[in-house]
């Protein structure tokens, strides 16, 4: 059955779907809708009908869903990389080529891991797990078959947040098993792209309300922690969606800076679309003028490809500076996969 939960509510009873500039169109007018954005900048938005506010199921509270939802069956860790090891190595030296030579100097570095999927797994079971194993502040589960949308999302990234005229970001960039192997090259990274997003949302705010509230704090999340920043501005009059994501999209933690270079790059040397992974998850509420859109990392998603066959979709990457190191990347790549792809592989407990 079509539905939505995310971290404080539920959604049920689809009323309409949009696609691209109609969806943020009308997401900006009326009405509660689950928003499923590829990297690409493919938007969908689904409207429900009820919407019914809950508690956030994490940990031992997570055990009833666990047991009410379709049991997920492990899958037998086959994983394809659209980068294996070698490949992303040589990614990384290109990437840090071409800061070398003055043409961009961040980019996020990306590989999709793919896993062949039963029809009948239902990613209700996977979103259980996660939730249970892996809790997270923008969690997120959105099925509807009639917009072709089935993702599981344990994102624990604010791309923008909204109450009223007042938008967040808090962007993550730093990534490391504990805060004492936090490295400076992480801390730079995190900067630039602090910067970066003041200059996205100073697009589309009032002049001189953007300002950045905290910077480079340490968050722990399971089996790892991140640096988190903090930015906010107070939107002009007259301002929608669509005006917020031609000034903010794609999210500039897993773009890189400058984000125009940075682009080139990822389609130079990706192999694959990002599809919903490092795009965006979440919900608007026109009437009450909120919203929570997470970055889509740390996400699942189930497709079919061109001769029908099921798949399951998970992607990770990492930010590559100058002072990157090739191998210690392609090991954050395999830090930030380990725990979900584990969970869904009943290799690790929740």
């Amino acid at each position: 059955m079509d539905h939505a939960r995310f971290a404080d509510r539920d959604a049920r009873g689809v009323v309409d779907v949009r696609h691209g500039h109609e969806a943020l169109d009308a997401m900006t007018r009326e009405g509660f809708w689950a928003v499923v954005a590829t990297f690409e900048g493919a938007v969908t938005a689904v409207r429900f009908a009820e919407v019914t506010p809950r508690a956030y199921a994490a940990g031992p509270a997570a055990a009833a869903t666990r047991a009410s939802a379709v049991a997920w069956q492990p899958l037998d860790r086959h994983w394809h990389s659209s980068l294996d090891r070698t490949a992303y190595v040589g990614v990384v030296r290109e990437v840090r080529e071409r800061i070398a030579s003055g043409t961009v100097y961040q980019v996020n570095v990306c590989r999709v891991l793919s896993h062949e999927l039963p029809d009948d797994a239902d990613l209700d079971g996977l979103d259980a797990l996660l939730r249970q194993g892996n809790p997270a502040p923008h969690a997120a589960r959105v099925r509807c078959d009639e917009a072709g949308l089935d993702v599981a999302s344990a994102s624990p990234e604010l791309f923008l947040g909204r109450r009223g005229a007042s938008l967040v970001t808090r962007p993550i960039k730093g990534t490391a098993a504990t805060a004492e192997q936090m490295l400076p090259k992480d801390y730079a990274e995190n900067v630039m792209i602090v910067d970066l997003m003041r200059n996205d949302l100073s697009g589309v705010c009032e002049p001189g309300t953007v300002s950045v509230d905290e910077l480079c704090t340490i968050e722990a999340h399971p089996g790892l922690v991140h640096l988190a920043s903090t930015v906010s501005g107070h939107l002009r009059e007259e301002v929608g969606w669509a005006d917020v994501f031609a000034a903010a999209y794609p999210p500039g933690s897993v773009s890189g800076a400058p984000k125009s270079s940075a682009l080139t790059a990822i389609r130079d040397l990706e192999t694959v679309p990002r599809g919903p992974y490092c795009g965006a998850v979440g919900w608007v509420d026109a009437d009450a003028r909120e919203a929570d859109l997470a970055v889509g990392i740390r996400t699942f998603w189930a497709e079919r490809d061109e001769v029908g066959r099921r798949w399951l979709r998970f992607g990770t990457g990492a930010g590559i500076t100058w002072h990157s190191d090739p191998e210690g990347e392609w090991a954050e790549t395999e830090l930030k996969a380990a725990r979900l792809i584990g969970l869904a592989a009943g290799t690790v407990t929740p």
